[in-house]
């Protein structure tokens, strides 16, 4: 998929940072994410996987809408958080799409009213995400897209069973996950929520 399909603010954007043309693996992810389907995005730091989901959500979601988050997307840290949001503004600017961060430093009942009072895109850590989930600081009804962004830290400790029960309260949505690897025990979302998931690889 070139950038000439995309959303003229995305392009309008992507011409900004002087993005000439799409990486290997935005060409193959972009319309792909576009399309609906389950995807596993594999690939070295650099080959625009975070780039290409931004542009995905933006593409996908495109204006504000009522007040449930409509894409959730999972992250390592409070520092992964940050960087995510720093990336994902300069696409924002031109719409009116919202964004809200949900880390464990935060008071939670604030973070639950934030939540409440609307926001379409929440970029949240495991275990903020459980408490907000089992304590209905969030509403997954409208969501559209589950996202995991530089999955690595999954194969690390408890975080994979935290992230793998939410999405049994999930109607019907499409799942995303990025990584620089393909581990083992990624692969073994294939049996749950990534279930058909399409693959995306490049070296």
């Amino acid at each position: 998929m070139s950038f000439k399909k995309l959303e003229p603010s995305i392009k309008q954007v992507l011409t900004e940072k002087e993005f000439i043309a799409p990486t290997k693996f935005q060409k193959q992810a972009i319309s792909k994410i576009k399309s609906g389907v389950n995807l596993f995005g594999i690939g070295p730091e650099g080959c625009g996987k975070t780039t290409a989901l931004i542009i995905g959500v933006i593409q996908k979601l495109k204006s504000a809408f009522e007040d449930a988050p409509r894409a959730l997307i999972i992250v390592e840290n409070k520092e992964k958080a940050l960087e995510l949001e720093s990336q994902f503004l300069p696409f924002l600017k031109p719409t009116d799409l919202r964004l809200y961060l949900a880390y464990d430093e935060q008071r939670f009942d604030h973070q639950k009213d934030e939540i409440y009072d609307g926001v379409d895109i929440v970029i949240a850590t495991p275990k903020r995400l459980t408490e907000l989930f089992q304590r209905t600081g969030i509403n997954v009804t409208q969501l559209q897209m589950y996202i995991i962004d530089d999955a690595e830290f999954l194969t690390r400790g408890t975080q994979l069973s935290l992230v793998n029960r939410i999405p049994e309260s999930i109607p019907k949505c499409q799942y995303i996950m990025s990584s620089t690897l393909f581990h083992d025990k990624l692969e073994r979302l294939q049996d749950s929520f990534m279930f058909g998931a399409h693959l995306v690889t490049v070296k």
